[in-house]
């Protein structure tokens, strides 16, 4: 995720309007059948599943419809609370089902009391009917050219039946409504991670009557356009993790000059790009090529989790020593399934609505002096020159000021959305909150340590004062691999 802007008037022209609140969803029912829900090799899931169609246009109630598909998943109790919790994903782009699946133990606390609800949002995962388009799955916006990435667009417009001006968060929040009332239900809480922590947060806009509690995860400020400042957190971030290996007496007697290795071996790729054989490849099929993008590429995504970032100082010593073996490995795994491709139009429609719009004119000002440089801001640019702009609130950007009790989670080594940027929520009006911050911790909280755990705490007991986070200040970052063995014992 990502942040800055310049339209300082004009966003301070939003946060004073008044906030129409919606008129809340009525009439729609959905029918339910038990299900098993899978995602590639993680272990299923069985819950209540339908799907609620929806109209595309929001102003068109009679026009075309979208189908969005909502899971339920039971309650350990037998008499469960009537206010089940809500979970919005990230991405832009990724499924509410595949996030679950992946994440399930960390709501396993919360579930003893509560069912949960899953909505993949309409363009990702199982909602993409008719809203979805063939790109590579390891399409990076760090590493595709140009004129690929133009070539991608065109094709990806060609192939879509939905108008992509309809798949923005403010139209996403209506569906959202309509799901609860949908479900019968008068509230919910409401956990988001990554981008859907601004899902979240304009849904408690638009109607904040329906929202018991809220948990945003990785938080993105409303008045922030994502994009700009990815690279200088992304080299935040790398900082801190090179500061804390040279800290580290044993990560620091093993790869005692990692930055100037980092240095040489992004040069080394840059004038002379390697090949990357795939394992099992027939005969005739030629490597991939590896570059310095992909390696910086690589190196944002590696920071995300303090699990990969243990990796990042030994994968570096290793390919500025010349053995790519282990890189190539990495970069073949981690560069599959991003944001960009799990739904590259959705992401588009989102970027294209809510933020390039409102970058400032001197955004890519000093990002040469990053690791990744200005190419995220020069590819969405790019992108949105050629994707249409969507639905917008007028109050789109302003922060939300609700009294509704708010737990905040952020990792103080987060390469996209820092401490600061809950602070910076709270202070717009969030403020009957708390702020928990993971010593060394990237981006999401809830899979760390007794933070489930905290989770269902605040949910019994919405009251953030009360809520003793004393566990989380124990919980260590995880020590960095000396050698592909691990770290030393």
């Amino acid at each position: 995720m990502q942040r800055l802007k310049t339209l300082g008037l004009a966003l301070g022209a939003a946060a004073a309007l008044v906030i129409p609140r919606l008129v809340p969803a009525q009439g729609a029912t959905l029918a339910e059948r038990p299900c098993r829900l899978s995602s590639a090799s993680l272990p299923a899931a069985f819950g209540r599943c339908g799907e609620l169609l929806v109209p595309e246009d929001p102003a068109r109630p009679d026009g075309p419809k979208v189908k969005l598909f909502v899971a339920r998943i039971a309650s350990q109790s037998a008499n469960p609370r009537p206010d089940p919790l809500l979970i919005i994903t990230g991405g832009p782009g990724q499924s509410t089902v595949d996030f679950y699946l992946e994440a399930r133990f960390a709501f396993e606390p919360a579930r003893r009391e509560r069912e949960l609800i899953l909505v993949d949002q309409r363009g990702t995962g199982r909602s993409a009917e008719g809203f979805g388009c063939s790109v590579p799955d390891d399409l990076a916006l760090e590493t595709a050219g140009p004129q690929a990435l133009e070539s991608f667009l065109d094709a990806c417009l060609a192939e879509l039946r939905h108008d992509p001006r309809f798949y923005s968060t403010s139209v996403a929040v209506r569906d959202l409504d309509r799901v609860r009332a949908a479900l019968g239900l008068e509230r919910w809480n409401v956990y988001g991670i990554s981008y859907g922590t601004r899902v979240a947060q304009h849904y408690l806009k638009r109607f904040p009557e329906r929202v018991r509690s809220i948990v945003i995860d990785g938080v993105v400020p409303p008045d922030l356009a994502l994009g700009p400042d990815v690279a200088r957190e992304a080299q935040r971030a790398l900082d801190r993790i090179f500061e804390r290996c040279a800290a580290d007496s044993g990560c620091a007697a093993k790869f005692p000059g990692l930055p100037a290795e980092f240095e040489s071996l992004l040069a080394r790729l840059a004038a002379s790009p390697v090949d990357m054989p795939e394992p099992g490849a027939r005969a005739g099929v030629a490597p991939a090529r590896f570059t310095d993008m992909h390696l910086r590429a690589l190196v944002r995504f590696l920071s995300y989790n303090q699990a990969t970032v243990a990796l990042i100082p030994l994968l570096i010593h290793q390919g500025d020593a010349g053995n790519y073996e282990a890189l190539f490995g990495q970069a073949r795994t981690t560069l599959k399934g991003l944001p960009e491709s799990l739904s590259f139009p959705m992401s588009n429609s989102v970027l294209c609505t809510e933020d390039v719009p409102f970058f400032a004119a001197d955004a890519g000002d000093g990002l040469d002096k990053t690791y990744l440089g200005r190419r995220l801001v020069d590819a969405t640019r790019q992108i949105c020159t050629r994707w249409p702009a969507g639905e917008i609130d007028p109050d789109f950007k302003a922060l939300v000021a609700e009294p509704t009790p708010a737990l905040l989670l952020s990792g103080s080594n987060d390469p996209i959305t820092p401490p600061t940027y809950a602070e910076r929520v709270i202070a717009g009006g969030l403020h009957n909150s708390k702020h928990l911050v993971g010593r060394d911790q990237g981006h999401g909280l809830l899979l760390v340590g007794c933070t489930p755990r905290l989770l269902r705490e605040f949910l019994e007991k919405p009251v953030p004062n009360e809520l003793d986070a004393g566990c989380l200040a124990l919980e260590p970052p995880l020590p960095f691999f000396l050698s592909p063995l691990g770290p030393a014992p």
